[in-house]
């Protein structure tokens, strides 16, 4: 067998993406799925120990390309945090609809999937959270004293649960565009700040039922 040039990670996330889709299950094994792809078994393990990785990679992948994208136009001094996090959102939630029925088939129809699938993501997802001043957020600035001192870890805690909330909403939706994920986006991101301020020392997942609640109130 003769190894295929240049076998790349992007290469095996767009092989393997296709394999799902054309056939709905994972590869049999590792061995089989670089064959049928022109590539020795080993290359694979340069990127991946397994199909498992390659699926919590890939979406975590697609949130890392939307903040490169969204670091364009959040340079300015001008853009504010909210508006930093608005960005980042729009753009990840437009690159999770063109690759809609690859992502589904990642995430599974049961939350317990979806979580499992989404740990990288959510590293990456901490580490973005980090470089923002929210001392400059708006309702932060009017919030309790408490809350202004709000700790890092609760924040990026609050932060996660809400993107993990507008994800699982995406996949119910039925709206147009999914203009209706685009709505709860924006709607959540505030009023989870102003829950926060009513009840500054609940437990930060009373804001993921929160959040839960607030999905279903939408018409």
């Amino acid at each position: 067998m003769q190894e295929q040039a240049n076998i790349t990670k992007e290469k095996i996330f767009e092989l393997y993406g296709d394999y799902l889709l054309n056939y709905g299950a994972k590869p049999k094994n590792v061995y089989l799925f670089a064959k049928e792809n022109d590539f020795e078994e080993k290359e694979f393990y340069h990127y991946f120990s397994g199909f498992e990785q390659i699926e919590k990679e890939m979406l975590n992948h697609l949130f890392t390309k939307s903040l490169e994208l969204a670091s364009e136009v959040n340079s300015s001094d001008e853009v504010t945090t909210k508006e930093k996090i608005l960005n980042a959102y729009y753009i990840f939630f437009e690159n999770l609809t063109m690759n809609r029925s690859l992502v589904l088939s990642i995430l599974g129809s049961h939350r317990f999937q979806s979580i499992k699938m989404l740990q990288n993501l959510r590293e990456t997802h901490r580490k973005f959270i980090s470089t923002l001043d929210f001392n400059e957020w708006e309702m932060i600035e009017k919030a309790k004293q408490d809350i202004r001192k709000f700790n890092e870890k609760s924040r990026q805690e609050v932060l996660w649960l809400h993107l993990v909330s507008a994800i699982e909403f995406w996949k119910k939706d039925t709206s147009p565009d999914f203009e209706k994920t685009d709505i709860f986006i924006e709607k959540t991101i505030d009023t989870g700040f102003e829950l926060m301020d009513n009840e500054p020392l609940r437990k930060v997942f009373d804001l993921g039922k929160f959040l839960w609640k607030e999905k279903f109130k939408m018409s």
